[in-house]
């Protein structure tokens, strides 16, 4: 049975249930309209919270309220609604998402590309049982294959696109265990160097180097003299790298740094960048394209419980999005744009419209203060709009007076080291040829099955 079968069938079966339960006829599914190239935005950890905590900051920043304001995405014309959950988790980590997206069935938390039956860490078992994922089956039909993140280029969704791993930490040699290193198991990075990608961007040059590991000449002379590419570090370079010829660009020992943290002079290209350079090259070319591009680092910020950080990379990666709207054919590009799971951030209290998204509760409804005096909480204490149901930000003993601003690392209810995913649907919006297969409430492995009935792969 051939992918697209796969994915027409599993789209008709809700709206089979549907028409029983209304006494309407069984809609029919059309093939899939045909697509050349698919861009895949995966914003990590950009639940819908955060798409609206963004959209009020980004019509914030440009002096309106905010919340009449639409993020780029915001305005594709096929939205959905998707299941996150890991075949054992009911809230998922980025590598059983990610590879629900690239294989087209669930999996395990924790693993990349194998089967849901693999014992995380179990190198034997995960090389008996890997997953035919998209760039494979793309690769082998003529297509060009792109890779873009914030995060390292070994981080969990980026590796998703071309590596098979039963332990998602296994991103360098050094990383893997000696007794299951033993049993012949290729560590993330070496994966990546050896994939037949045409653009590879983001972090992690720590993976690749030192401590027993290349140097980055070695990469130069070992990848680029094998392949022809060329191997940047910088913006610059990448610039002037050939256009026809594939390229890695490695921009920083670990992932890549944070927007709200950039200085005048970075030699990091922006997220943007990246996907500006990525669509020049992979454009170019007569054959279509398969490109992920991943803002990482907005799954950081939550983690670390700074939602100014968060909502600053979610405006870059919608700039990420509106440049690949005006720079490709949408008669021939599929543009999907989701997030491979959410976190426990709320957007609280009654403040008043146009009340500052990064600032504490003022105003509005509910008796909750006058229009320009902060409402207090039971406490006596002013609170903040954004929050965390875990974290960091956690509050021991007496409660005090919130952080605000870009800066502020928001007060959470569960002290925990890091603050966790959340286990709620995302959203998924498209726009293209064979975007009419996004409607309704999807499981998140249909979205892989979409991208390959567009592009005609079997």
């Amino acid at each position: 049975m051939t992918i697209r079968l796969v994915a027409a069938l599993l789209l008709a079966l809700p709206l089979a249930a549907c028409a029983t339960d209304q006494n309407r006829p069984v809609t029919q599914l059309s093939p899939p309209a045909r697509a050349k190239n698919v861009i895949l935005f995966i914003g990590d950890g950009m639940g819908i919270s955060t798409i609206t905590a963004a959209r009020i900051y980004e019509g914030q920043k440009r002096g309106e309220t905010g919340e009449e304001n639409l993020l780029s995405f915001e305005r594709f014309p096929q939205t959905a609604l998707v299941k996150t959950y890991n075949t054992n988790a009911q809230v998922p980590d980025s590598a059983g998402t990610a590879s629900a997206l690239n294989a087209g069935v669930k999996t395990s938390i924790g693993v990349i590309n194998v089967d849901h039956s693999v014992p995380k860490g179990d190198c034997a078992a995960g090389m008996a049982n890997p997953l035919p994922i998209t760039a494979e089956a793309a690769r082998q039909a003529g297509l060009n294959i792109g890779i873009v993140t914030t995060a390292r280029l070994t981080h969990a969704t980026p590796a998703a696109v071309y590596a098979h791993s039963p332990d998602r930490d296994w991103e360098s040699d050094k990383d893997i265990p000696a007794a299951e290193r033993a049993k012949g198991c290729q560590d993330i990075a070496s994966q990546l160097l050896n994939f037949p990608f045409d653009v590879a961007l983001g972090g992690g040059m720590g993976k690749f180097a030192g401590a027993g590991r290349l140097a980055p000449d070695d990469i130069a002379k070992g990848w680029a003299a094998r392949t022809g590419g060329s191997f940047v570090q910088t913006a610059s370079a990448l610039a002037a790298a050939p256009a026809n010829k594939p390229v890695l660009g490695l921009f920083s020992p670990s992932h890549m740094t944070y927007m709200a943290d950039r200085t005048a002079d970075s030699g990091e290209p922006t997220l943007t960048d990246m996907t500006a350079a990525a669509l020049s090259r992979l454009g170019g070319k007569q054959a279509g394209y398969y490109l992920m591009v991943e803002g990482g680092r907005i799954d950081h910020a939550h983690h670390a419980g700074q939602a100014g950080y968060a909502l600053e990379e979610t405006v870059e990666f919608a700039r990420a999005v509106q440049y690949a709207l005006e720079h490709t054919d949408p008669a021939e590009t599929l543009i999907l744009v989701t997030a491979d799971h959410s976190h426990v951030f709320t957007i609280a209290g009654y403040p008043r419209r146009g009340n500052p998204i990064l600032g504490l509760v003022t105003g509005g409804g509910e008796g909750e203060g006058s229009p320009d005096q902060p409402a207090l909480a039971a406490d006596g204490k002013p609170y903040t709009t954004l929050g965390y149901a875990n974290g960091p930000g956690a509050v021991k003993g007496e409660r005090g007076v919130p952080e605000t601003g870009l800066h502020a690392h928001q007060q959470a209810l569960v002290p925990l080291g890091s603050e966790t995913h959340g286990g709620e649907d995302v959203a998924l919006y498209a726009t293209g040829p064979g975007s009419q297969a996004v409607h309704g409430v999807m499981e998140q492995n249909v979205i892989q099955q979409v991208i390959a009935g567009a592009l005609g792969l079997e």
